[in-house]
């Protein structure tokens, strides 16, 4: 079984980028599974803190999540043409690593980008921003395929269902090339990173 966890970078009860990957998670391929997660309950990040109480439940939690997982699906909406700050913030906190004795999580592990936005461009400029950040992570990029979701308002019905039957198709097809991708980095993960 490939396990997947979908994490969305919006804080909103309706957001798009959720939606995204409710859909997703209904799309996956025999043999995967995509848990979705959000960034709800995590803290501005602030060292001091770190270093005085360590990382908040919800950064534990999603941290354990992302380390049990073979591949990692962000979800990212554009905030002023690059990465919304409350998305960066969560992963600063899932990237520090003041417990040494918990390997970093990121590092080889395989990341793709989607995101859905209601503007005519989707997502493109914040899924080029996350490039040098997903590099300074030492992940393993999926470039096989794209997907930025324009004109979301229209794509997505009052309770979050895809009613564009293209985008569903791309989704599908973007999802089962994500997997069959963390499927073969699995098998060539660095040494520790099993």
């Amino acid at each position: 079984m490939t396990t997947i966890i979908g994490l969305s970078g919006s804080l909103r009860q309706h957001s798009y980028n959720t939606a995204l990957l409710r859909a997703a998670a209904a799309l996956m391929p025999a043999g995967a599974s995509l848990d979705v997660r959000t960034i709800h309950g995590i803290p501005l990040y602030n060292a001091d803190d770190e270093a005085a109480h360590g990382n908040p439940a919800p950064v534990r939690d999603l941290k354990a999540a992302i380390a049990a997982a073979d591949g990692l699906l962000l979800a990212t909406p554009e905030y002023n043409n690059s990465i919304p700050g409350v998305f960066k913030n969560a992963i600063d906190w899932l990237s520090s690593d003041t417990d040494e004795s918990v390997p970093p999580i990121f590092t080889g592990k395989p990341v793709a980008l989607i995101g859905a936005s209601p503007t005519r461009f989707g997502t493109l400029l914040s899924q080029a921003a996350w490039l040098p950040v997903l590099r300074t992570l030492e992940t393993k990029p999926w470039f096989g395929d794209r997907l930025m979701v324009p004109h979301a308002n229209k794509v997505f019905d009052a309770d979050g269902r895809i009613v564009d039957a293209a985008i569903q198709e791309r989704l599908r097809k973007f999802i089962a090339g994500f997997v069959e991708f963390t499927a073969g980095a699995g098998r060539h993960r660095p040494a520790g990173m099993e």
